[in-house]
């Protein structure tokens, strides 16, 4: 007896000096690596994997190295839940950096939060998630249609048309762009909102031209819909009429429609390659290194880089990667020097302050900044979300309620 229980000890002891050799602390990834959603969700992968080995290097969260669990979610919105109760369950991951759809986070975020993990929200969307599990370092539609509908009015006339997807993103987005649009004195005289597997733009051209809109704020999602541009361009309807999106070039759509579609549409997001400053040049440089050029570096990559980069930061601050101090660490209004320049993590809200850019799409497949818009506060998101004082809300609001 005795000797097993040596033998034990002995095993014991192996066990806890390799776990002290070999020590890590693993996070959930889940995006979209295939299906039509892959032309964001290839590059969110990516920028997570740069980051984290940016900060392996610099010496990992509280000395042990981050170990990435990930998981294709084939842009089918059940493989987020799938994936998410197994990372939970099976893998004892401390955080979770996932999904692009607002549906996909919609899907996970009860997940998350029973599990009481944070999770990390790295995409433009229409804003409103009140959670505090929930952190977004994506742009929300306040920070950017603020922006964006002011532009347009002032450069194109009062006269608004709607194209947009037909889930939470796109009619969300809608609320915001009648809410913008009263403010600035204009009118919404159409919209439309169409199915992600949408082919065929004729009937909502017709019905652009029989409203003879200044403008038309067109914000469709995936490669499908990305032919509206094309259809549009052919319509001869750009000579007339301004084209604006929150979410064009989020997935490069700019490198796959013709410079006829592409050129002059303006986009509004919280990154662009172009951005400039010496830190966005060193993060160029180094997804250069990794990845090469064939491709521009997405607004959603660098979305990602910041969430890992400002979670890494907490954990460290905390010194503990325990759910309950993270998260107080986070709401310490941590700030983070990124690509797009200073982000500040609202403690109320968990949303993002940060830089915003009207940019517009030329010939060559790129975009040429036009304005910067420094330091943009989440102000819907800080004015109906305060998880500091009230923790236990958890809501999606939107504009209407």
């Amino acid at each position: 007896m005795n000797k097993l229980l040596a033998a034990l000890s002995l095993t014991t002891a192996l066990t806890m000096t390799t776990s002290a050799a070999f020590a890590e602390v693993k996070i959930g990834a889940i995006f979209d690596l295939s299906g039509g959603l892959n032309i964001y969700g290839i590059q969110q992968d990516q920028a997570l994997d740069l980051a984290v080995a940016s900060i392996n290097e610099a010496g990992g969260v509280n000395g042990e190295d981050i170990v990435v669990v990930g998981y294709d979610a084939q842009s089918e919105l059940s493989k987020y839940t799938q994936f998410a109760q197994t990372a939970v369950l099976r893998d004892g991951i401390s955080a979770m950096f996932a999904g692009l759809t607002s549906s996909s986070r919609e899907a996970l975020r009860p997940i998350l939060r029973e599990a009481n993990i944070p999770y990390f929200y790295s995409s433009l969307y229409e804003g409103g998630a009140c959670d505090r599990n929930t952190f977004v370092t994506g742009s929300s539609a306040s920070q950017q249609l603020s922006i964006l509908m002011k532009w347009a009015v002032e450069n194109y006339g009062p006269r608004v048309y709607i194209m947009a997807p037909d889930y939470n993103f796109g009619t969300i987005s809608g609320y915001w762009i009648h809410k913008y649009a009263e403010e600035l004195g204009a009118e919404v005289v159409g919209e439309d909102y169409l199915p992600l597997s949408m082919t065929d733009y004729a009937p909502t051209i017709q019905k652009i031209q029989a409203a003879k809109p200044d403008v038309v704020v067109a914000i469709p999602v995936g490669s499908a819909q990305t032919g509206f541009l094309e259809q549009f361009a052919a319509a001869g309807l750009k000579e007339d009429i301004g084209l604006i999106s929150t979410n064009y070039g989020s997935g490069n759509q700019q490198i796959v429609v013709s410079p006829q579609a592409g050129e002059g549409y303006m986009s509004v997001m919280n990154y662009f390659p172009s951005a400039s400053g010496e830190t966005n040049a060193k993060f160029l440089a180094a997804w250069e290194e990794a990845y090469g050029t064939d491709t521009p570096v997405v607004t959603g990559s660098v979305d990602v880089w910041n969430a890992v980069h400002l979670w890494a930061a907490a954990a460290n601050q905390a010194g503990t990667t325990d759910t309950d101090e993270v998260i107080a660490a986070l709401q310490s209004g941590i700030s983070y020097e990124a690509p797009n320049g200073t982000v500040t993590l609202e403690p109320g809200s968990h949303h993002l302050r940060q830089n915003m850019y009207i940019a517009r799409g030329n010939a060559n497949n790129g975009f040429d900044i036009v304005e910067t818009f420094t330091d943009t506060a989440p102000t819907f998101e800080n004015e109906i979300c305060n998880l500091v004082d009230n923790p236990d809300v958890v809501e999606h609001f939107t504009p209407e309620n």
